[in-house]
């Protein structure tokens, strides 16, 4: 039996050898073929992050500050550019940028004014009852404060000598006309009795006595020793000066008497919004007292002066009052919708074209003339700061607020260029007014260009990375680079408006007081890089409390002025965040409170205790950006909280601090 070969195995794997080895030798003869300018590019090949492009990295992988998936340089944007502001961004690109655009229009928008304050008495409709005559009060039937009389109200018993006097000059009086009519006496002589008897009866019912009780004391004949006095006027009676037995000279107070049929809103007005506000405006506004029920009032008095402690304007706001829901002392919440034109008028449909009284604004007529209640002449509505909606450019060019990116006083807008797919180009404009979800545009921009929307920070990192003019970088240049990235860097260019507040002269016992207040902020960033909307709220309670307890008197005229700026733009934005009903409008209200409290570090410092720390999130608000300070350098973002609590760009320490900070646990 022959055994069995083993050639055929053999020749097998020889043959796989062969292939491996022929494999191996055109690999590395096709490796050696690669140019050296092809090898040179493939070396040369850095991957960055859209949202921070100082980031190089000479492979892919992760942003070390927001984590997102790093891109490939040269995939941001299309080598093609035409101008120094201009940049061309591939199909692909956009895509990843998420880029979205809408139209600069021309259209009326409206801004939304919300104020507190409290309701008071119509000093219009104030009355006092005073003694006309000197007299003993024997009786008071009206005894106590808050009780409701109506007008011919008996209110107390007087007795008087003169009055007694007088009665008696009346009975005396008429019995002589009564006596020369029945003997015919001399006509001069009649008629001269009657002009006496006339004037007793206006001398008694100028002493408040009816035209009733005149008549009853004629009609009696005898004259009475008490006199009781009438209500002149219905309303509340909301002071007693006099009691039972005493004794009264004339003019002096007896009542105080309210009529709350109609009363006044008092509202404090921040000096950002006084002017979306008109005489006769629409306000509606809540009380603590009936949640749910909304109330209705007129504009009717702006106060010229401005409150320098609070930075507010008074808005007196006449309200109709007939159930007396409204009492004097209630909080309110008001709102004032106001629909804007160009240069910031207002139009208001109801009153174009019309004539209202000023000093009466419910007085409102379709022509000239003069108000039913005082007599003054109408005005046109149009002189009071209104506008008619009718007419050639009176709609205002806006452009949605997500549009411009804005750093202290510039404000840059992204606008594609017609004709040139992917192209877009940097503009800077003028901005007006910011109303709801729109800036007015004062210039720059013109009717029917596309302005970018969504994606326009990421177009301006990109334009960073091309060394032309951006946001961050009006001039153009290389960005700061960072060939490893982890958390914030120092040295960052910090553009913002606090970055040029003057410093003011504080002595160290004020730059104490402003711990507290400091500490409170803390909390609120605290909280909300935790998602807690709750300690957020309280926290912004205790800062506007810890304002509040500032004693400023230390301060000199100038940094006086600036404090008081200072403090009531802080406590605007913090009942702002206060208000919020979501983590979405706290963080929105945070922002501009991080700004404020930014501005009050760098000009009155604070005690040194801790420190002061201020960071940059380029992802804010849509690409917006934000900033945000912190008692410690572990970035914590209040803005994305757990979602992307590591992400930041830029840090600045405002100040240096001495006490050390053991950091915070993040659920």
């Amino acid at each position: 039996m022959n055994q069995p070969t083993r050639t055929t195995p053999l020749k097998v794997v020889l043959a796989v050898v062969l292939v491996i080895v022929a494999f191996g030798l055109g690999v590395w003869v096709r490796g050696c073929s690669v140019t050296t300018e092809e090898r040179g590019q493939v070396q040369a090949e850095i991957w960055t992050c859209a949202m921070h492009p100082q980031i190089r990295m000479p492979r892919p992988g992760k942003c070390p500050i927001c984590h997102m998936d790093l891109i490939p340089l040269e995939s941001l944007g299309s080598k093609e550019t035409t101008g120094p502001r201009e940049i061309v961004l591939s199909e692909h690109a956009r895509e990843l940028a998420e880029i979205q655009t809408a139209p600069v229009e021309r259209k009326f928008v409206s801004a939304e004014v919300r104020m507190v304050g409290k309701v008071d008495y119509d000093e219009t409709r104030l009355g006092t009852i005073t003694a006309r005559v000197a007299g003993r009060l024997d009786r008071l039937y009206v005894d106590y404060t808050g009780i409701a009389v109506r007008k011919g109200d008996h209110l107390f018993d007087l007795y008087s000598p003169e009055l007694l006097t007088a009665q008696q000059e009346l009975l005396q009086a008429l019995k002589t006309v009564k006596e020369l009519e029945q003997t015919a006496g001399a006509p001069g002589a009649l008629e001269s009795a009657r002009l006496t008897l006339d004037a007793v009866r206006n001398k008694l019912r100028l002493w408040d006595l009816t035209p009733e009780q005149i008549a009853e004391i004629e009609q009696r004949g005898t004259a009475s020793d008490h006199i009781t006095i009438y209500a002149p006027m219905g309303g509340i009676v909301t002071m007693k000066h006099a009691v039972e037995g005493t004794y009264v000279e004339t003019g002096m107070p007896v009542y105080t008497i309210a009529d709350l049929s109609q009363v006044w809103v008092k509202l404090d007005a921040y000096e950002s919004d006084v002017e979306f506000i008109r005489y006769a405006q629409h306000v509606i506004f809540e009380t603590e007292s009936y949640p749910g029920e909304t109330f209705e009032g007129t504009v009717a008095f702006i106060d010229p002066v401005l409150d320098e402690m609070t930075r507010t304007v008074k808005v007196r706001v006449n309200v109709p009052n007939p159930d007396g829901k409204l009492k004097p002392g209630m909080f309110v919440h008001g709102l004032v919708r106001a629909e804007l034109a160009a240069g910031g008028l207002v139009v208001d449909r109801d009153l174009a074209g019309k004539w209202i009284c000023p000093m009466h604004p419910e007085i409102i007529k379709d022509a000239s003339g003069t108000c039913d209640l005082c007599g003054m002449p109408l005005v046109r509505a149009e002189t009071l700061g209104y506008v008619s909606p009718e007419g050639e450019d009176v709609a205002p060019l806006v452009v949605p607020a997500s549009a411009p990116l804005v750093t202290g006083k510039r404000a840059i807008v992204y606008v594609s260029v017609p004709g040139k797919a992917g192209a877009f180009e940097g503009r800077e404009i003028v901005l007006g007014p910011r109303a709801g979800g729109y800036y007015l545009v004062d210039s720059g921009l013109v009717e029917g260009e596309q302005v970018v929307v969504k994606g326009n920070f990421k177009i301006d990192s990109d334009v960073q990375l091309h060394a032309k003019p951006s946001m961050m970088q009006p001039g153009g240049g290389p960005p700061p680079v960072h060939e490893h990235g982890g958390g914030a860097h120092e040295g960052m260019q910090m553009d913002t408006t606090g970055a040029e507040a003057p410093p003011a002269e504080a002595p160290d016992e004020f730059k104490m007081q402003l711990d507290p207040a400091y500490a409170a902020y803390f909390a609120v960033q605290d909280a909300l890089s935790k998602d807690d909307l709750a300690k957020a709220k309280a926290g912004t309670d205790a800062l506007v409390k810890a304002l509040g307890a500032v004693n400023a008197d230390s301060l000199k005229d100038a940094a006086l002025a600036l404090w008081r700026d200072e403090a009531a733009a802080l406590a605007k934005t913090a009942n702002e965040l206060s208000a919020a009903d979501d983590l979405v409008g706290a963080r929105k209200a945070f922002a501009p409170l991080s700004d404020s409290l930014y501005t009050a570090a760098k000009r009155f410092g604070s005690s040194g205790t801790q420190p002061i720390v201020r960071f940059h999130c380029p992802m804010a608000f849509g690409g917006a950006g934000a900033y945000w300070l912190q008692n410690h350098d572990e970035v914590r973002n209040p803005y994305f909280g757990s979602v992307m609590l590591g992400c930041s760009d830029a840090k600045e320490t405002v100040v240096p601090g001495t006490a050390k900070h053991e950091g915070h646990d993040h659920e």
